[in-house]
């Protein structure tokens, strides 16, 4: 009854966190709902498997516009082995410098959030990502586990975890090797992350849609087409709604370091 072990261990995982996490979810929750009702966004971040909850939180039925994931196909594994295989992006996402990189394509703005996601905490691409984020006066919100700081050292040359970093960090409350089932060998089965990061992240989108509807400043919203009474380009008007979002930012003046003649 392996599998009745996992779900058990799932179930006390869930309970610790809704014990001790709380707090900071519902602090995580305020700074969300405060950056979307002023039209800031809130940024998503996660490589490897910590993608799943970037991916789960939009665009996905019951979430609404202001989240703004972060992809890289680089830091997603699309295959096992070779090109775009796990080995590979395991060793971009170890690599100081990408991230600076990367986030050249973002418009990150002070009155913006990131939730970074990473259960280890201690690679490059979530801390340089956190790190970065903060320079542009960003909130950072991790999801990490903090138990893997008592037993492992930094690996980025910061010398911190991304919980250091963050300004509100949420424990996923998962112990560090991640695995929680014991089948009588030295290596455990059934991973326990990504079930822990979904629901900190679906919590997180409950509690920041249910701040933002008490002030009556809830976003369009994604819909299941099997609810009744809902438009059937209702989806259609959310995806536009997005759009609108996307380019709503006013372009910032590029400096050229020339002074114009008078």
């Amino acid at each position: 009854m392996s599998g009745g072990k996992y779900l058990e261990k799932i179930k006390a995982i869930i309970s610790k966190i809704q014990r001790t996490q709380l707090d900071n979810i519902e602090q995580a929750a305020e700074l969300m709902a405060q950056a979307i009702a002023s039209g800031n966004r809130v940024y998503l971040f996660g490589s490897g498997h910590s993608v799943i909850p970037v991916m789960d939180v939009f665009p996905r039925y019951g979430s609404f516009v202001g989240f703004y994931p972060l992809y890289d196909p680089r830091l997603m594994w699309h295959s096992v082995i070779g090109p775009g295989g796990a080995r590979e992006l395991l060793w971009i996402e170890r690599q100081e410098g990408y991230e600076k990189i990367f986030l050249e394509s973002y418009d990150l703005r002070p009155g913006d959030v990131i939730i970074v996601f990473s259960h280890g905490g201690r690679n490059a691409a979530p801390i340089e990502v956190a790190i970065g984020a903060k320079a542009k006066g960003v909130k950072v919100i991790s999801v990490s586990s903090h138990e893997n700081l008592k037993v492992s050292r930094p690996s980025h040359s910061s010398g911190k975890f991304l919980s250091q970093i963050a300004d509100i960090a949420i424990d996923n409350c998962v112990p560090p090797e991640d695995a929680l089932v014991e089948v009588g060998q030295p290596e455990r089965v059934g991973a326990g992350s990504t079930v822990a990061a979904v629901s900190v992240a679906m919590s997180l989108v409950a509690g920041t849609g249910a701040k933002l509807a008490e002030r009556g400043q809830l976003t369009p919203t994604f819909v299941s087409p099997n609810v009744p009474g809902v438009a059937a380009d209702h989806n259609d008007r959310v995806y536009e709604s997005f759009t609108r979002f996307f380019y709503s930012r006013p372009l910032k003046p590029v400096k050229t370091g020339r002074r114009r003649k008078k």
